[in-house]
């Protein structure tokens, strides 16, 4: 059976041999929650018939929804209905600047296989990868909650798992996210974040050129990198960021780099000035400076939290250095972390 949530108008019309005209109308209706068993005007009864018999509309079950007491951030905790080996993963919606726009933090897999140290997540395992239709069934479940005048205008692919690991649904969901039948999206809007893996970054920058692309540093300095992000080990930040250059180059986008601080271990004058120097390396290479992103720690454990976050004036020292070196940070506000939504806390709980 198809999943027809996670289907662009092409797919179904080339799935189900319809016009697409005809596939338009019918992804519309699923995407605005429509009855498919209703008669649809300018869709052929054949067609029709053709949608019910081989295509469904297969569910999430919100197992737990969690709103912060401390910023609009909400968590939504979800498994797939028929799932009876109850494998959650969550989404997050994140409130935005201008009051009623949300982006939405999506997860891609069930767990992580990359391990890296300062991730909830990561401490799981892979247990497998979404489907597409979960991937955009994440969305739909928080636009269903909105209010009048509010919408979805953003999607990061930054919960749960890696998304280049699990790159041919994730590409698969930002298509039916972007077209217009769908979710109507801006591809502009929407950012896929990796932990480092080149060939992902080249496909994505291929294939959806109007993709941000977030590259999860760790720390500029190789031995400490690698000793945050196993996949390091596979894949160099030297390999990576080539990959990002060739990405910056095709697609004229700037990336966005991410750095969590970690009091003793990341946050010292020297890894501000390693940073410093890939920063200024890559502008000179690609054409474009990366947006850095400082975030701060978000505890994982309660009882065994293997780190601690930077204080806020070492923190100020980190950026002054950059600043000095001509390298500007944004500090990125990771909010819901009352309620394990933060970056980094995503573990799917019960």
């Amino acid at each position: 059976m198809l999943a027809l949530q996670g289907l662009t108008p092409v797919a179904l019309a080339e799935s189900l041999a319809i016009s697409l005209a005809e596939a338009r109308k019918v992804v519309s209706a699923v995407h605005r929650d429509r009855d498919l068993g209703v008669p649809m005007a300018e869709v052929r009864r054949v067609s029709l018939e053709a949608v019910r018999a081989r295509g469904h509309v297969p569910a999430l079950t919100l197992v737990r929804e969690e709103s912060s007491q401390l910023d609009p951030f909400r968590k939504l905790l979800l498994r797939r209905e028929e799932d009876a080996r109850d494998e959650l993963f969550e989404t997050v919606r994140i409130p935005l600047e201008r009051t009623g726009r949300y982006s939405v933090c999506v997860s891609s897999q069930v767990g992580c296989a990359l391990a890296c140290t300062f991730c909830a997540t990561g401490r799981l395992g892979l247990r497998r990868n979404l489907e597409t239709w979960e991937i955009v069934e994440q969305v739909r479940w928080v636009r269903r909650g909105l209010g009048p005048g509010e919408r979805v205008h953003g999607v990061v692919f930054q919960g749960m798992g890696e998304p280049m690991a699990n790159l041919d649904r994730v590409i698969e969901a930002i298509r039916v996210l972007c077209d217009p039948s769908a979710q109507a999206i801006d591809a502009r809007a929407i950012t896929v974040c990796t932990s480092g893996l080149p060939t992902g970054i080249r496909r994505l920058a291929r294939e959806l050129p109007k993709v941000r692309l977030g590259l999860s540093l760790g720390s500029a300095v190789t031995e400490v990198r690698r000793s945050l992000m196993p996949i390091d080990d596979t894949f160099s930040l030297d390999a990576v960021l080539d990959a990002g250059i060739e990405h910056a180059r095709t697609t004229g986008l700037s990336p966005m780099w991410a750095m969590t601080l970690l009091q003793g271990v990341n946050d010292g004058d020297e890894h501000a000035h390693a940073l410093a120097q890939r920063a200024l390396d890559f502008a000179q290479r690609a054409g474009v400076r990366p947006r850095l992103s400082i975030l701060a720690y978000n505890r994982i454990d309660e009882q065994d939290d293997p780190f601690t976050r930077t204080p806020l004036e070492r923190e100020d020292r980190f950026r002054e250095i950059m600043r000095q070196r001509g390298v500007y940070t944004h500090k990125r506000y990771s909010g819901g972390a009352d309620v394990a939504a933060a970056c980094g806390q995503l573990a799917a709980r019960p």
